[in-house]
């Protein structure tokens, strides 16, 4: 009886979540394995354990929810709740950490063996405490390193699978290498698992601001007719860090910029800043609705040429180590830790709109965002009698301070009809100021419990992406970056190619975030 009242509060509280809908979750009354494998790694303790703490905090776990963590390294229960303890105060009360402990669990035993994962996963009816025939779903997160992952996959096929639920894997980039290392890993992985069992997540596409580009896009009548060749510019796609390598440098030359940014988290944005509208964004299928069209905008873009892209690499400056300072980069490596890239969608509605795409670390300011730059309004300089006009822009700054702006010509306050440029603002912190957005793994995960594949990413459009810059990442083996100031905007070489590519800076506008 008491079990039974415990179970019925804990639905009276789900159904009041903000996350869920219990009437279409009905995968919250059943148990549910949570398998992180690799858990004794950084990327468990910093990202996947307290995005399950902020689902538990949310009452957005199934009340019958065990997370176990699997790893190599040696240590019981008590060791391992001790390790994650000081990561998850950062996100909640003593309280509600010891309540999430008490649900997980840690087994230790190697990536390549069936035989050590079997041994977990049959301890899982106990733990339950439940017979072997009632439904238990499971989901495999895999915070590993590379060179484990298939290993790993094996494992979980030959004796991980649940056989009375369903079974899904989260799996962690790098996706591949190249084009080539990609296709041959998604060969070898699609041996084993059929894509409805994958969920390849890149974080970027848990964003807030990234979900919310398809509905402004779609759901607003006055955005379709301008969302055009005919009225757009051009669109720049950024990301900036203000922090180089810091010690991490060894780990980054394997990748760079391009691998580690651009190839994925800002090919993602792109993607749905320039697809067309899916047959659904919600609803039944909607997920591969959604991918269909990203692959095939993808494959409209004309694959990235050295012609077309500036590569820099940040040395000392302003009391910073420059990337080579860093012990463990190899010495004389050519690795761009900044790159820009000019490139071309061959399709009806983009045909002749470059489409710029930066990234860089050690620049002067952290930020990542969006800009759509409308075409000069038509006589409009005959008009103002020769006063410079700026363009209008659609801004989407993804981080920090999440926003959506227009900035919009208007007459200065005054007795003369001076131009001044302003912005119609939605900033989300100011707007939504009582409500707390989900961090991007927190919203990913709670994706693959309810079984939406939307917000990953696909086999073949994994593929096509890698196909826009394999060739490029050959060619530039034998390009010397240019250097660059760390905390300056990169180098200028950038800015003369996004000049020379059609964009206007409008240098007496700054937007700031308001008190």
């Amino acid at each position: 009886e008491t079990e039974r009242q415990q179970e019925e509060q804990q639905r009276s509280t789900m159904a009041n979540c903000a996350f869920l809908d219990e009437a279409e979750e009905p995968w919250t009354a059943e148990c549910l394995s949570f398998l992180v494998l690799g858990a004794s790694g950084d990327l468990a303790k910093k990202k996947t354990y307290p995005a399950l703490f902020e689902l538990f905090r949310e009452n957005a776990l199934g009340h019958k929810t065990l997370i176990v963590g699997y790893a190599r390294s040696k240590m019981n229960d008590v060791d391992f709740r001790d390790k994650l303890k000081p990561w998850l105060l950062k996100h909640g009360s003593e309280d509600d950490v010891e309540r999430f402990l008490d649900l997980c669990y840690y087994r230790s035993g190697q990536y390549d063996s069936p035989k050590d994962l079997k041994k977990v996963t049959d301890e899982l009816k106990n733990l339950h405490e439940i017979s072997k025939d009632v439904v238990e779903n499971r989901v495999f997160y895999f915070a590993l390193p590379p060179s484990t992952f298939l290993d790993m996959a094996e494992s979980v096929n030959q004796s991980g699978m649940s056989k009375t639920g369903f079974n899904r894997l989260i799996v962690e980039k790098p996706f591949g290498h190249d084009l080539a290392s990609a296709q041959k890993l998604g060969k070898d992985l699609g041996a084993l698992f059929d894509e409805d069992y994958l969920y390849r997540i890149d974080h970027y596409l848990g964003k807030e601001m990234v979900q919310n580009i398809i509905t402004m896009r779609f759901a607003n009548s006055f955005l379709e007719p301008i969302w055009n060749r005919d009225n757009v510019a051009s669109v720049i796609i950024s990301f900036k860090e203000d922090i180089g390598t810091m010690g991490r440098g060894g780990y980054f030359d394997n990748y760079g910029i391009i691998r580690d940014v651009m190839q994925n988290h800002l090919m993602q944005v792109l993607s749905v800043i320039a697809m067309e509208a899916p047959v659904r964004v919600t609803g039944q299928n909607y997920s591969n609705y959604i991918r269909d069209e990203k692959v095939k905008v993808l494959s409209c873009v004309e694959p990235w040429s050295v012609e077309n892209c500036v590569v820099g690499q940040y040395v000392a400056a302003n009391g910073e180590p420059g990337y080579l300072d860093d012990e463990t980069v190899p010495k004389g490596s050519k690795q761009p830790t900044y790159a820009c890239v000019v490139m071309k969608i061959h399709n009806k509605r983009w045909e002749g709109v470059p489409f710029i795409m930066k990234a860089g670390k050690a620049l002067n300011e952290r930020r990542a965002e969006v800009r759509i730059q409308l075409k000069s309004p038509p006589g409009a300089n005959k008009m103002f009698d020769g006063q410079p006009i700026p363009r209008n822009e659609i801004v989407l700054r993804l981080q920090p301070d999440e926003s959506i702006y227009m900035k919009t010509n208007v007459k200065a306050p005054g007795l003369h009809t001076t131009l001044s440029q302003v912005e119609l603002d939605l900033s989300y912190g100011e707007r939504y100021e009582d409500l707390k957005i989900p961090d991007a793994y927190t919203r990913l995960i709670l994706d693959t419990l309810r079984g939406k594949q939307a917000t990953f990413v696909r086999g073949d459009e994994l593929n096509v992406a890698w196909e826009i810059c394999d060739q490029l990442l050959v060619d530039l083996e034998n390009v010397t970056p240019i250097p660059y100031k760390f905390g300056s905007r990169g180098p200028v070489e950038a800015d003369e190619l996004i000049a020379k590519a059609g964009y206007e800076y409008n240098k007496n506008y700054k937007w700031s975030k308001r008190a």
